[in-house]
């Protein structure tokens, strides 16, 4: 098991929440030599200021409760000398959390879990400049009263999240008990997330593997950048990506994470010199490959007026259902906008690209 369940930083400003695994709490303690031997559940109850007793014994029933490397029942009895982990959702930073009806694309949705095909353009949760409008606001009006949450959480259910820009798939857990479990499996990278990117260049071999720690950029917060694995620096990263159709100047790839770091796609694929299509924060905005054709100069600044932001989508998402124990599969079209612009490059690319340089020097 290892140490950490979080997998990347809350971040406060939404520029910078790419395909990130919600951070948790961690305990770690020694039991005391003179400890007396009681049930563990009331152990942690006695040493985690403000812990439930029921969200200990749900954090139990996920596994999340470790005692000497393995997971144990909340009528474990501890033993002095123990070594106690227990992995919980984190506390978040307090904001008066205001339902809003607006409009969500459910996917799927039970007494436990919430899938939703999240639109690019729609913030993931409130933080400082966005304490409306986002998609945690909607789910706390289309949840009303059926909430088992805390009024004040601004994080509730949430076990990973996407870019302000991703458009794409989330699941959401309804309850405690789904969050921790939900979480655990985030943890355990069991969850199966594949995205759509269009990237800049043609990507030569037709399947790969990026490995690189991911860290926050020391001149600009806004970024991430890339370090070797062996740095020391950041977080260790891996990115499987396969190519599905190659236009020349653009390549569109689909990637699978096998960890879920800050900017992860966006800033993998920056350091092996293809940014994501349109990428603003990474370079991708600029013509980075063709010609200096005044009318592939115009295709392209049309394509970036079709699709105002990085082509990135979460298309599937594959989990075990918290209550049941059964594999759930979801499978997203492409948001509109991403799908007009590989229409136009699929033109283009059938088309030789000629009809973008006749007449032009």
């Amino acid at each position: 098991m290892a140490e950490d369940i979080i997998e990347d930083d809350i971040i406060e400003d939404d520029n910078i929440q790419e395909t990130s695994e919600i951070k948790t709490e961690r305990y770690n303690t020694i039991v005391d030599q003179g400890q007396d031997l009681i049930r563990i559940d009331k152990f942690l109850d006695d040493h985690i200021p403000g812990i439930s007793r029921n969200k200990i014994q749900e954090a139990a029933k996920a596994g999340c409760i470790i005692v000497n490397g393995k997971p144990v029942k909340s009528n474990y009895r501890v033993h002095p000398g123990d070594e106690v982990k227990v992995l919980l959702p984190g506390e978040h930073e307090e904001f008066k959390l205001i339902p809003e009806d607006i409009s969500l694309d459910i996917v799927y949705e039970d007494d436990d879990v919430i899938v939703v095909n999240k639109k690019a353009g729609m913030v993931v949760h409130p933080a400082h400049g966005n304490l409306t409008g986002t998609l945690v606001n909607a789910l706390a009006f289309h949840l009303g009263d059926k909430s088992q949450f805390d009024k004040n959480d601004t994080r509730p259910g949430l076990v990973h999240r996407i870019d302000k820009n991703t458009s794409g798939l989330l699941v959401i857990a309804k309850n405690e008990r789904s969050k921790v479990h939900l979480a655990k499996q985030f943890f355990d990278h069991t969850v199966n997330r594949r995205y759509h990117a269009l990237v800049w260049g043609d990507i030569e071999e037709p399947t790969g593997t990026i490995i690189g720690n991911i860290a926050r950029s020391p001149k600009d917060r806004l970024m991430m950048c890339v370090y070797p694995p062996d740095s020391g620096i950041g977080k260790h990263a891996v990115t499987h990506y396969r190519v599905l159709e190659r236009f020349g100047y653009v390549t569109l790839v689909e990637c699978k994470l096998e960890t879920g770091r800050t900017h992860q796609i966006r800033v993998h694929f920056t350091s092996q010199n293809h940014p994501l299509f349109n990428d603003e924060i990474y370079g991708g905005n600029r013509i980075l490959r063709g010609t200096t054709f005044s009318k592939y100069k115009k295709f392209i600044e049309n394509c970036f007026t079709i699709m105002p932001r990085h082509a990135l989508h979460a298309k599937t998402l594959e989990f075990i259902h918290p209550r049941t124990g059964k594999l759930m599969s979801f499978d997203s079209d492409i948001a509109p906008d991403m799908q007009e612009v590989i229409e136009k490059w699929r033109i283009y690319a059938a088309a030789g690209r000629t009809w973008m340089e006749e007449g032009e020097e």
